[in-house]
């Protein structure tokens, strides 16, 4: 089984828009999705309900099993639960940006204080992981304010050990990283990362710091930088001052709270690990007028060897 595609739910409480609540048998696995509306103008439509929404895995219609919207009073829920994690680039590349990146990360850390925990991965041509509980977030601040850029860039490989890590977390997973996004170190390929988040169920929100970078070395970090974070449902912002920052962390704490977990249990039972893809439609009259569903592409199916004669 890939770890973080699969949910395993023990007995798992089932909240609809409605409030009830429904609880499943023991075992069910289930192949989740966190899921963000906008609107025409790019504004986060809340107030869904399960009836709402359509699921297709290659093509053909699923039935939702699971369904949770995020502003849902289930933070009892360990499916509920907000684990946020932090990629903070400190390699030498970023010197001219670090005090802005520090206030960054700080500023949108403060304003997120319903997540159960934090993780940090700060790297340069190494990597430092390490994991804070809501009561320690002054130490998490202290953290931050006190490391020096020096070094290579291992944005990849960080990444990558984050995602590795949130795979052991059940319940919402959001990534946010602080880069300028110039990898030089790492030992994985760009292209291995983007297995790795394709198997993952992490929803990435990348904050570039693209200004002190060549012109054509801007373009490849903005444009690498977007496609990871498209690929999970999230977004790419490139702000260039603290100002900036706040209408950002507005956008991001919206989605956060405005997005919704889909879950079912696929009609294809083969344990092949092939990729799947997976659309997630609003039903016909479902939503405002021009509005668009924003999620992660697909899943990697588990996988089992075939037992040989």
């Amino acid at each position: 089984m890939k770890a973080g595609l699969i949910v395993a739910l023990g007995t798992a409480a089932i909240v609809s828009a409605q409030g009830r609540q429904t609880v499943f048998r023991s075992g069910v696995d289930l192949v989740t999705f966190g899921v963000t509306v906008v609107d025409a103008r790019n504004a986060v439509v809340t107030g869904l309900r399960a009836e709402d929404f359509e699921l297709y895995e290659d093509g053909k219609k699923q039935t939702l099993l699971y369904f949770m919207p995020g502003d849902a009073d289930a933070s009892d829920l360990p499916q509920a639960a907000l684990h946020l994690g932090v990629v903070f680039d400190i390699s030498g590349s970023m010197q001219d940006d670090l005090t802005f990146a520090r206030s960054a990360a700080i500023k949108f850390l403060g304003a997120l204080d319903e997540a159960r925990d934090y993780t940090l991965v700060e790297f340069d041509t190494e990597i430092r992981v390490a994991r804070f509980s809501q009561a320690e977030f002054p130490r998490l601040v202290e953290r931050i304010r006190t490391r020096r850029a020096d070094g290579y860039t291992a944005l990849w490989d960080a990444t990558g050990v984050y995602l590795d890590g949130a795979s052991g977390q059940e319940g919402r997973k959001v990534l946010v990283l602080y880069t300028d996004g110039a990898d030089n170190a790492s030992n994985i390929r760009f292209d291995e990362l983007l297995d790795l988040v394709k198997a993952s169920d992490v929803t990435v929100h990348a904050i570039g710091f693209l200004e002190h970078l060549r012109s054509r070395d801007r373009m490849d970090s903005r444009l690498r930088m977007q496609q990871v974070a498209e690929l999970t449902g999230g977004q790419a912002f490139f702000p260039t001052s603290l100002k900036e920052l706040d209408s950002v962390y507005e956008r991001v704490a919206a989605e956060i709270a405005g997005q919704y977990t889909l879950g079912y249990l696929s009609t294809n039972s083969r344990a092949d690990g092939t990729w799947r893809k997976v659309e997630v439609k609003l039903a016909p009259g479902a939503g405002p007028k021009g509005a668009k569903v924003r999620t992660r592409a697909g899943y990697y199916a588990p996988f089992k060897e075939e037992a040989r004669d």
